[in-house]
């Protein structure tokens, strides 16, 4: 038996994911809720620390980590419905969304390539990154992800369908660019965290680059990792019309593997930053648990 008790836009119920004729359908509906529990809980805290905190929000590097938490708390909220009920996103969707809750993901492999260049330029070109890369220029860049993701999205979802998908593999395409754009840069900042930053006499500015460099390698490379699979095989079932189908988004593995970037983001700002930690602790956790403020 199947159940249900939410509507479509069209007024039809939508099934739940699971039809809980087997233990494992248990696991499954149970998963959802604790991760998208737990992936809003942590990410809305970074979004709280920051902007509750001045000396957080004027840092450029935060902004960044502001910008993707924004998104991944959505995500968390994004599972409740992908996650719990019977939902198949693409062009030939099941209760889908038309791609708007996937999109979410978009947005954060914008704002992780903006961010690399941002911290590159910081520890390679300081004059010029001083001079140029003002706190309204990096507002309007994380701006500019969410708008470029959702008018891109907005004029696909408009156009035929042939020629919807004839755009996707488009985006496709400069999505492998990017990758490698980020991997190439990875490398670099990698490199720079080695050598550059050890020469340097010690002061609260380098360590905060080394803190920033830490943070957003360890970003984009559990990004990378969690995302390729189901972005190879979303490439591999439009173009060979291969690849591996799916019951819906609660049982696909790649799907989930991706939306996990959610929590393991905001997870590693807390873990990298001390500072963020700290306003974490003061302005959510602080007052969830009084002695946790005091520790």
């Amino acid at each position: 038996m199947r159940l249900s008790n939410m509507t479509d836009s069209l007024g039809r119920a939508v099934p739940l994911s699971v039809d809980f004729s087997k233990l494992e359908d248990y696991f499954i509906f149970i998963f959802q809720i604790l991760f998208a529990t737990t992936t809003v809980t942590t990410a809305g805290t970074v979004v709280i620390g920051i902007l509750s905190t001045r000396a957080l929000r004027i840092q450029n590097r935060f902004i960044f980590m502001l910008n993707t938490s924004i998104a991944d708390t959505l995500i968390g909220f994004s599972v409740y419905y992908l996650g719990l009920f019977d939902v198949d996103e693409g062009y030939l969707s099941r209760n889908g969304t038309y791609s708007v809750l996937p999109s979410l993901l978009g947005v954060n492999v914008l704002t992780f390539m903006f961010a690399q260049f941002d911290r590159y330029f910081a520890v390679c070109h300081p004059f010029i990154y001083s001079r140029f890369v003002t706190r309204p220029r990096v507002i309007c860049i994380n701006v500019y992800s969410w708008v470029y993701t959702y008018g891109h999205l907005i004029i696909g979802n408009m156009l035929p369908l042939y020629q919807a998908i004839q755009m996707y593999l488009a985006t496709i395409l400069v999505f492998q660019i990017i990758v490698l754009v980020k991997v190439a840069m990875t490398l670099k900042l990698y490199l720079i965290v080695r050598y550059q930053l050890e020469r340097d006499p010690p002061s609260a500015e380098k360590e905060s680059k080394k803190e920033s460099l830490r943070i957003i390698i360890f970003v984009v490379i559990s990004f990378l990792v969690l995302w390729s699979p189901s972005f190879v095989n979303i490439t591999v079932k439009l173009m060979r019309g291969g690849g591996l189908n799916f019951r819906n988004e609660a049982t696909n593995f790649f799907a989930i593997m991706a939306r996990f970037n959610a929590l393991f983001t905001p997870s590693v700002y807390i873990w990298g930053s001390p500072a963020l930690r700290e306003a974490a602790i003061k302005t959510v956790w602080g007052k969830v648990c009084p002695k946790c403020s005091r520790r």
